[in-house]
């Protein structure tokens, strides 16, 4: 009955085992998908944000290309301005310079400086706002004039100089173009669907802007090096041609949070099993506590009951000896009674840590075997296999004596009406070995770790805590091993006690 019952709750704890992967499948597949979805729909923003990036560089292209030609008739007509200036500063008395004046008075944009030889300015005509009051041709009019080379001109014996720049309305238009791109860079790297950016510039070396990267890391080469290469490998970069024949790659791929989502469910999965872990950690631990509180309960109060009638039977032993003619019995009652002792002891002893002493396990083991040979039937032979010499370890002989009792009775009645029930004792260096085999029905291997589970037993009557009890008292007791050593079914099977000397 108890072995049904034992089985009945594995198949309790595997249903709940079954169950329970069941949600764990479910659970992640639904997060699974979820998180497929938001891959699938931040994939689908990238790529829109990809092509709203390429049509605007397409955009700045086609832009760059149109500032491009409006340059070349902007230094055409700047050109032709200072050849009317040159021709008509130059021209004879006799020449008509009515078409180089009228070139001249159109001109309504072009700054024009004309200075001597001392850089004094004598003329000047169209110039910015910071420059106009300038009597001097200064290092800060020089960079301004700087695009093209000055004209030298000789007029009434005396050398003069003309500047001329790009026209204001043009270098205007420069200024919006140049911020048009500043913006659509700033665009690009603060995005809002959070795509990591690198834009580098045509020698694909420098790191002109960069955006949703961690700055710090961006400091480091190798760093940048692999992120341009995984985003390389993940979308092909965008182009971008612009002003002066200056050309910036755009590299970019998905968010980090994508990254990280992808691996949610895996996540997921290690989080569930910590928790179902440390909760089964943790209820094992308060059952194992509750175990042992109810066992040690249960020991020190039946110690106590069997104190009582203990004490009266040794006094009725000493009043049967004052007979004038003895009880032929008293001397095999006074054994009994000192294993009643004994046996109050043992259970005294449960749920406290016993005193481990300096103990001949020879000796321990023959003198259990010979008392517990005299209390079975002649038709089970006891088999002794133990040195002729003292193995002294530390050990609790009360309690070891219980182990050997437990086994021994497991082995008798695994061998029903006959058997050979085998001790033998051997050593080296560090540990001290206890075999004992019966040649009982035997065991099947599934059942060599079940057996010393509580409440376990294959028998009609007891309590299954046998075994239990053996594996507490040498594990954890005296830091040993018990184990089914082998088992044959038909055969028998041998128990193996290991203790540390």
């Amino acid at each position: 009955m108890k072995t049904n019952i034992y089985i009945q709750k594995r198949w309790w704890n595997l249903a709940l085992a079954v169950l329970a992967v069941i949600i764990i499948t479910i659970s992640i597949y639904y997060t699974n998908h979820l998180v497929k979805r938001f891959a699938a729909q931040e994939s689908k923003q990238i790529e829109m944000w990809a092509e709203a990036v390429q049509s605007h560089a397409e955009l700045m292209n086609y832009t760059k290309g149109f500032f491009n030609e409006v340059s070349e008739q902007e230094q055409k007509r700047v050109q032709l301005l200072a050849k009317a200036y040159e021709s008509f500063l130059e021209a004879k008395p006799e020449e008509n310079t009515s078409i180089y004046l009228e070139i001249i008075q159109s001109n309504i944009s072009i700054p024009v400086v004309i200075t001597d030889n001392s850089r004094k300015i004598d003329l000047s005509i169209n110039l910015p706002e910071h420059l106009k009051d300038k009597e001097k041709f200064d290092e800060e009019m020089m960079k301004e004039f700087s695009i093209y080379q000055p004209i030298k001109i000789d007029l009434f014996g005396k050398t003069e100089w003309l500047f001329y720049n790009e026209s204001l309305i043009f270098t205007e238009l420069k200024g919006v173009l140049d911020d048009l791109f500043r913006l659509f860079i700033n665009d690009v790297t603060d995005n809002a669907v959070g795509a990591p950016v690198i834009i580098i510039d045509s020698t694909e070396n420098s790191v002109l802007a960069y955006g949703n990267l961690d700055s710090i890391k961006m400091k480091d080469p190798k760093f940048v090096e692999n992120q341009i290469l995984a985003m390389q490998e993940e979308c092909v970069p965008i182009k971008v041609n612009y002003i002066d024949n200056n050309k910036v790659y755009i590299y970019y791929r998905r968010s980090d949070l994508l990254l990280q989502m992808r691996y949610f469910p895996l996540i997921q999965i290690l989080i569930f099993g910590l928790f179902v872990l440390l909760a089964y950690l943790l209820f094992s631990y308060v059952r194992r506590s509750e175990q042992n509180q109810v066992w040690a309960g249960m020991a020190k109060e039946t110690a106590h009951q069997i104190g009582t009638p203990l004490s009266s039977l040794m006094g009725w032993i000493e009043l049967l000896k004052m007979e004038e003619k003895p009880f032929v019995g008293t001397a095999e009652m006074e054994i009994d009674i000192d294993r009643l002792n004994t046996i109050t002891e043992r259970f005294s002893k449960i749920g406290s840590t016993p005193t481990l002493e300096p103990t001949d396990v020879v000796a321990t083991v023959d003198k259990t075997m010979k008392y517990l040979q005299h209390r079975f039937s002649s038709k089970f032979e006891f088999d002794m296999q133990l040195p002729v010499r003292e193995i002294v370890i530390p050990l609790n002989a009360a309690l070891f004596s219980w182990v050997l009792e437990n086994l021994t009775k497991n082995a008798i009645d695994a061998m029903a009406d006959k058997g050979k029930l085998t001790v033998e004792l051997t050593e080296d260096d560090s540990s001290v070995f206890i075999d004992i085999s019966d040649t009982g029905k035997g065991l099947s291997r599934s059942m060599y770790k079940q057996i010393f589970k509580p409440g376990y037993t294959s028998k009609k009557r007891g309590w299954g805590l046998g075994l239990s009890l053996a594996k507490r008292i040498i594990e954890n007791y005296h830091k040993g091993k018990i184990f089914v050593k082998n088992s044959v079914a038909g055969q028998g099977t041998t128990f193996r006690i290991v203790l540390k000397k």
